[in-house]
């Protein structure tokens, strides 16, 4: 290894010490060795890191379902990669499920916790270098491997600057080799990364070269300088475990595709993790469903915020507006936003209405929520007509609900009827700067009537919503329309 690449290793290394990580170099804990952890060099999970961590998560949980979890972490290899990280990733997220007996005979069935996404410091945190992996005939060792509760979930490939004839591109050829020949370290994995120490770029385990990404952004407050190394912002943007535990979270997302029936692994770019987070704040605020937050005491326990000054005022029912440009992932960010809102508690199960202004827009936006249920804990649903919107919008379990904006037009010559008076609806507005959203009355010069826009239909039907809107165009600084109904730009 040359002298340079040891370098960019070494600062890695020490980046995510300052970040609270323990540092581990793989010789030292090869098997054999004092320091050891593992029985042997096909071992890709610390197991007794991760029993530990079972074990100090679940104490309600009995000793033999929680053993039972670790198995079931333990063997859940498919041949498939990618359907077995997909099963390994719903572990993670949602628990390991496991039956046990109550004292009087009955059968409990709970779920066993891997990570506590709330409290950073419950859980255990090391970085290791040179992790050499056995597997069959192949003898590979990684160069960066992350751990969380003993699970490998981070993987770095560094190559060379120096080396003109090594890219990031030849390090990225390096992933696609482990995932051939070591693919039980892969099975686990959340996000892969790419360095030569100058350039760096973050992607999952179906990415392909396009798909990764640059990170660029620390705290998502305004770009990093152009002097800053690549490979430092995105350690210090995504590993931050906060950071990390919200990205593993809420921002890791599956989808078929519908044409070729492959799957993709999606992880947010870096200004979908934001604009998102952002969003969601200044929802829980417009919506008037919580008391103001203490933001310090909030990250003190763990929770993630973006630090961002509040939009609005409390209660005034106008989250803003998220203008992604073209091509950049809109229709993800509102997915994930979807997915976040949905489940926060705050919001109290709260009806998500998705609006669009077209059937066939609709039909597409519905059929990625759909391909991607997973992530929102539940299935969408598309509403056929009005009463059926409506029995939807008051179900108490919440919901996530498409529909077109033409169903909130009133009856000839009548007044729009309330749909709804709950405070936990979120009508989510695709393409929010378009005319037909606005709150200005028209008079028909030859009956003189009043024909209102629908966003006044809207307010009519659900008074007190919450509204946020994604555009992939640039609102006008002249539209007041658009401010008026959903206020001002959340993320630009």
């Amino acid at each position: 290894m040359s002298l340079n690449e040891s370098m960019v290793e070494d600062a890695t290394l020490d980046w995510f010490k300052q970040l609270g990580f323990a540092v581990g170099h793989g010789p030292q804990m090869a098997p054999g060795e004092p320091a050891t952890e593992r029985d042997s060099f096909g071992d890709v999970v610390l197991v007794a890191r991760l029993r530990d961590a079972i074990q100090r998560l679940n104490p309600a949980i009995p000793a033999d379902a929680r053993e039972e979890a670790l198995r079931k972490v333990l063997r859940v290899g498919t041949p498939s990669l990618t359907q077995t990280n997909r099963a390994f990733h719903r572990l993670l997220r949602d628990g390991v499920p496991v039956e046990y007996s109550r004292p009087d005979g009955s059968i409990a069935g709970d779920h066993v916790r891997l990570v506590d996404f709330d409290d950073v410091l419950a859980n255990n945190w090391l970085v290791v270098n040179q992790f050499t992996v056995i597997e069959g005939q192949h003898n590979r060792r990684p160069d960066i491997v992350v751990f969380l509760n003993g699970l490998p979930l981070g993987l770095i490939e560094l190559k060379n600057a120096a080396d003109e004839d090594a890219t990031i591109w030849t390090a990225y050829a390096q992933l696609q080799t482990y995932k051939a020949e070591i693919p039980s370290l892969l099975h686990y994995n959340a996000a892969l990364v790419v360095s030569d120490g100058l350039q760096a770029r973050i992607g999952s385990v179906t990415a392909s070269q396009e798909w990764f990404k640059v990170w660029r952004t620390i705290d998502g407050e305004g770009d990093a300088p152009k002097t800053a190394l690549e490979l430092e912002v995105l350690v210090r943007g995504v590993f931050e475990p906060q950071r990390f535990l919200d990205l593993l979270h809420h921002f890791i997302v599956f989808e078929e595709d519908p044409d070729s029936g492959a799957t993709h692994k999606i992880i947010a770019g870096y200004h979908q993790f934001h604009a998102v987070n952002a969003a969601v704040e200044e929802t829980v605020r417009a919506s008037g469903m919580t008391e103001p937050v203490d933001v310090m005491k909030e990250k003190a326990v763990g929770h993630y915020w973006s630090g961002r000054q509040r939009g609005g005022k409390p209660g005034d029912r106008r989250a803003g507006v998220v203008w992604h440009t073209q091509g950049s992932g809109k229709s993800f960010s509102m997915l994930f936003f979807a997915a976040r809102v949905v489940r926060h508690p705050a919001m109290q199960n709260p009806t998500l209405v998705v609006l669009t202004d077209r059937n066939d827009l609709d039909d597409q936006l519905f059929g990625q929520f759909q391909r991607c249920a997973d992530i929102l804990g539940q299935t969408p649903v598309q509403a056929s007509g009005r009463e059926d919107l409506r029995e939807l919008l008051n179900r108490a379990s919440g919901g996530v609900v498409f529909t077109t904006i033409h169903k909130f037009m009133p009856e000839k010559g009548e007044a729009m009827p309330e749909l709804s008076a709950r405070k936990n609806i979120v009508v989510i507005a695709d393409e929010a700067h378009r005319s037909q959203y606005g709150f200005g009355g028209k008079v028909n010069e030859k009956t003189g009537e009043m024909s209102y826009g629908f966003a006044s239909n809207l307010r009519d039907a659900l008074p007190n919503a919450s509204f946020i809107g994604f555009t992939g165009t640039p609102i006008e600084k002249t539209d007041a329309n658009t401010r008026a109904v959903f206020g001002d730009y959340i993320s630009i």
